[in-house]
């Protein structure tokens, strides 16, 4: 490591480039720094030749790999261009920033991609009790971070392979196990990772249905499950549900009718209503879906959210019909995408060829940290807190929704979803694109909903509603909506 330049040494490398280095932690930095400051003030313009690597580092007085370190990274930004053989020139001028174009398109159709993309592009200080997942602060990140550094020291860590097309064993084997103790018997050879769970929908999808088929899902159902079921190009057909699970009769008139190849569903906790399938319900649909030989996938992306979940489809049928998928996304980091499929061994061998086909593999990186984070404890402690801490937040967020003069269309068991039903007359969408306006993004039920039969419901997101700006701006929006 190169000792700090006295004052008079930075101060000749500071006047080669005509700028500062003032506040800057590294000496890379102070490199870029200057450079940055140089391009900025148009002293190098567009297109110009910049120093070579030894002038510029015996101009500064520091090595030649500090100076490498910062082209590159400048490079990586877009700052500066590396032409082979003729050194680093400045980037041609950018784009001026525009502000309506960073900002939230408000005159987006509502559609089921419509939460997602005013969630993932509104700015840091936008309120989202509307989108899907959790709070940065409620995420294990010190743990994440620990784990990473312990990957980081382990030599038999693979860091640059493709790995089993399967995916990463030991966690394999860890999810196989999993399951069991959930009545679930699938050996690690019949469980395929994935990168989330939505690519395990996509390749079920790419397997089993082609375009024109009929697939049964909930009304309402989890938006996305409609997005990509659409890029299959097949006939969606929706079920109400209730607070107990799928209208069985319905199911049935509608199996009758369509001959589905596919019922996918939530596995206990459903978004977005927060209600749950009870045995019941759950043995009738497996009988409806044998009478017409009918696949079931069941989502179970928010098992851990509750201490003691309803049977599984996957634990009553074994397998046999039952496609049993889950991710690691919304409750652990969805940075590490990690997500599995369990289901029969022949099943398992086609959907391994065609991810080999579609993705080739899957982040081996990210699997190794997630089975590090479920090994070492950090996943056990985190969803403790977790549960108490969302158990917190739904009788806040019940309370204040109550308090505003919406209904609640069930008390949920857990999980960090509410469906509530707002006045008559009211219409979500309206009410959404009012708050958008204010810096809120809300979920208006018809995102959810198939039949667009819900625009009286909005979705809340317990774990993100603490705000109570929030109400406030559900309020004037209710106000302004009479």
């Amino acid at each position: 490591m190169l000792d700090q330049p006295a004052a008079g040494e930075n101060a000749a490398r500071d006047a080669a480039f005509g700028g500062t280095a003032q506040n800057e932690p590294t000496l890379v930095e102070k490199v870029m720094g200057i450079i940055r400051g140089r391009i900025a003030a148009l002293s190098l313009s567009p297109g110009a030749r910049l120093p070579s690597i030894r002038r510029l580092a015996e101009t500064m007085g520091v090595s030649k790999s500090t100076v490498v370190e910062a082209y590159d990274r400048l490079v990586a930004e877009g700052v500066i261009q590396s032409r082979r053989g003729a050194g680093f020139y400045v980037a041609g001028r950018a784009q001026p920033f525009s502000l309506a174009a960073a900002s939230p398109r408000l005159d987006r159709e509502i559609n089921p991609l419509w939460i997602m993309r005013q969630s993932l592009e509104a700015d840091s200080a936008a309120l989202k009790p509307g989108c899907g997942w959790l709070p940065e602060d409620w995420l294990p990140q010190e743990g994440i971070r620990r784990a990473l550094r312990a990957l980081a020291r382990d030599d038999e860590a693979a860091f640059t392979e493709y790995g089993d097309p399967l995916g990463y064993a030991p966690l394999r084997l860890h999810l196989s196990r999993r399951l069991a103790e959930q009545g679930v018997e699938a050996p690690p050879a019949q469980v395929l990772l994935v990168d989330s769970g939505t690519q395990a929908l996509d390749l079920l999808c790419r397997f089993f249905v082609q375009p024109g088929d009929a697939v049964l899902v909930d009304d309402p159902c989890y938006f996305n499950f409609q997005a990509v079921l659409r890029t299959h190009r097949v006939k969606l057909v929706g079920v109400p549900y209730t607070p107990t699970g799928p209208d069985l009769d319905a199911f049935a008139r509608t199996a009758e009718e369509h001959q589905p190849k596919l019922y996918i569903g939530n596995a206990g906790l459903h978004n977005p209503t927060g209600g749950m399938m009870n045995p019941a319900t759950a043995h009738r649909l497996l009988k409806i879906a044998e009478q017409h030989d009918m696949i079931v996938i069941e989502d179970n992306i928010f098992a851990d959210f509750h201490a003691a979940p309803s049977p599984l489809l996957a634990e009553l049928d074994g397998l046999e019909r039952i496609v049993h998928i889950g991710s690691f996304s919304k409750t652990l980091s969805a940075a590490a995408r990690v997500g599995y499929i369990a289901a029969r061994s022949d099943w398992i061998d086609g959907l391994t060829d065609l991810k080999l086909a579609t993705t080739f593999g899957s982040s081996q990186l990210s699997a190794q940290l997630v089975h590090t984070l479920l090994t070492d404890g950090t996943y056990r402690r985190h969803i403790e807190t977790l549960r108490v801490k969302l158990a917190s937040a739904m009788t806040l967020t019940s309370g204040r929704l109550k308090a505003a003069g919406l209904e609640l269309w069930t008390e949920p068991q857990g999980g960090m979803f509410l469906w509530a039903r707002l006045p008559e007359g009211m219409d979500s969408a309206l009410i959404a694109r009012h708050a958008l306006e204010r810096g809120v993004v809300f979920a208006p039920g018809n995102v959810f909903s198939l039949s667009q039969g819900a625009a009286h419901y909005l979705r809340f997101n317990v774990a993100q509603s603490a705000q109570p700006r929030i109400f406030e701006v559900l309020h004037d929006a209710m106000r302004a909506a009479l």
